[in-house]
């Protein structure tokens, strides 16, 4: 069940699964057919922009109230715009949260980030650091379990020199692409990171819901906690083990469940996941090129395109492309081929542009325009994000199209709003209600096998609140959707939409979750619904 490779053993096992790749595609690749007309809504592609550390308090606490000061683009919310669960009254001037918990002195209350602070440090996102922060559903515990001090350096207030930066929040003047969304389509106030933990745990309850299940570990097990059942769950950022990107001395792991990619492949639902910097055989323009590859940002720097602890599909052999092989064809793009369904982010707007968008498509930016706070930040994630919707909105394919922008987790950043525990966790790495303790863990979801881990640990969820926005002709518009969701609702609907006939099953969380489908009216199309924005200023524009 359990396997632990030697450094010596990872080139064996490529060359392995290279030799397989060979055998069964042999040297052309046969494209299954795409049902993507059969679907039980108007959605025929899904595109999944899939961002880094944000809270939902810490783009939308104070939607759609913005500050306005001179010098930065403005926003002015519509008439009747909804209000959503964010920061007022005593959350905003009498916080619980304190720097100095220990003499109860120097409060730290939620305070704007000015534009010219997007460039932050990132807070501590652990798995067990997290529930602590949590204190029992107090929620007052950040600055002292996740705070992590600036920059920016740029005071006032002082409090972003402090570990009290955790408190810190944009407003629609910073993140005001994202705000014009949901003003003109649909938004959640109540979407969760399905458990607690970092980037790696988000993803693979992205497309799995699952954590548990390692199957085999390389460099040590120090990203993982004990599953109570002789094995083990991710909760921190090892890299996939075989990726020829993967860091040599970086704990390395393969996951056994299955995932979303193998019920569309079973399907013949064409789909791809779309990375920034995944193609190893090109050059950017600042001369870098294979696992390297970087791009140059005013705000953060040189930061590396690709990162493998992001990969979303690169854990599960069934659905990994260890050796970054390039698609043979545009044609191939979302279809069985040398590539496996993974492909760059430059792929995306290719395939885009010659009309063969797959059904449904993961994206993940280069790491500069990802959104994670000390390599990124919201004015380069915002340029990402309305190019790629911006592109959507020009296609053929924009009628029968939704996008979903969502979170892998929550960086730590504070929220004042603590979701229900739908799936209880007793393994070393919890801390919510104790040590070791998230509940009692004795009703916990199961492993991927169920008769070898009736109920496996380290899984305790949901965790942070995290923004999520339907943008689509099909949305609702100027919506704030109130419906308890996570990160395995995008599976959900996905799983209806195309008419797959099963969850994932094995543990998954896709078997708790409700889908995002409320938060779309199918029965009215909204042949207006283009909302083209400037990619520097986030304001609307007229193409």
């Amino acid at each position: 069940m359990f396997q632990t490779l030697k450094a010596w053993e990872a080139p064996r096992k490529l060359m392995a699964l290279a030799m397989a790749y060979l055998t069964i595609l042999g040297t052309t690749p046969a494209y299954a057919n795409s049902s993507s007309e059969n679907t039980s809504t108007p959605i025929k592609h899904l595109v999944v922009i899939f961002q880094e550390n944000v809270s939902f308090d810490h783009y939308f606490g104070t939607y759609p109230h913005a500050s306005n000061p001179p010098g930065e683009p403005h926003f002015h919310a519509r008439p009747g715009t909804p209000t959503v669960n964010g920061l007022k009254g005593g959350l905003l001037t009498s916080n619980p949260n304190l720097l100095n918990p220990a003499n109860g002195t120097d409060a730290s209350n939620p305070f704007r980030l000015d534009r010219s602070q997007a460039a932050t440090n990132d807070q501590n996102h652990a798995y067990g650091p997290e529930q602590s922060a949590y204190a029992f559903g107090l929620m007052d515990l950040f600055p002292k379990m996740v705070g992590t001090a600036g920059p920016p350096p740029n005071a006032p207030p002082l409090a972003v020199t402090t570990k009290g930066l955790t408190m810190g929040y944009f407003d629609g003047n910073t993140v005001t692409a994202f705000w014009n969304y949901a003003q003109n389509f649909a938004m959640s106030d109540n979407s969760y990171n399905t458990t607690f933990g970092p980037s790696t745990p988000g993803l693979l309850n992205l497309v799995s819901g699952q954590t548990s299940g390692v199957t085999a570990t390389l460099n040590g097990t120090g990203n993982e906690t004990d599953d109570g059942n002789g094995g083990f769950t991710v909760v921190g950022d090892p890299d996939p083990i075989g990726d020829v990107c993967s860091a040599p001395t970086r704990g390395q792991v393969t996951l056994g469940s299955k995932n979303i990619g193998d019920l569309l492949n079973e399907a013949g639902v064409s789909w791809g996941s779309f990375m920034g910097g995944f193609d190893i055989t090109a050059k950017n323009a600042n001369g870098t090129t294979g696992c390297v590859r970087s791009s140059v940002s005013e705000f953060t720097g040189t930061v590396v395109d690709y990162i493998p602890h992001h990969a979303f599909f690169q854990y599960h052999t069934s659905t990994s492309n260890p050796q970054h092989t390039r698609p043979s064809s545009v044609s191939e793009i979302g279809h069985d081929g040398a590539a496996n369904h993974n492909y760059d982010i430059n792929d995306f707007f290719t395939v885009l542009k010659h009309g063969n968008l797959p059904a449904v498509s993961f994206l993940k930016a280069p790491a500069f325009q990802d959104g994670h706070a000390g390599y990124s930040d919201p004015l380069d994630e915002q340029a990402f994000v309305v190019t790629v919707i911006n592109a959507l909105q020009r296609s053929d394919d924009w009628s029968s199209t939704a996008v979903v922008i969502a979170y892998d987790d929550s960086d730590g950043w504070y929220d004042h709003q603590m979701g229900p525990i739908v799936n209880q966790s007793s393994s070393p790495a919890d801390t919510l209600t104790g040590p070791e303790a998230c509940g009692n863990g004795s009703s916990a979801l199961p492993g991927i096998d169920s008769t070898t881990a009736p109920h496996a640990q380290g899984r305790c969820g949901y965790g942070p609140r995290l923004p999520l926005l339907v943008v689509s002709p099909w949305a609702k518009e100027n919506f704030v959707d109130s419906t308890v969701t996570d990160q395995t609702s995008i599976i959900r609907f996905i799983e209806d939409n195309w008419l797959l006939g099963q969850r994932i099953g094995q543990g998954s969380f896709d078997v708790l979750a409700n889908s995002i489908s409320q938060m779309f009216d199918f029965k009215h199309y909204r042949s207006d619904s283009r909302l083209f924005l400037d990619p520097s200023s986030g304001e609307p524009t007229s193409h």
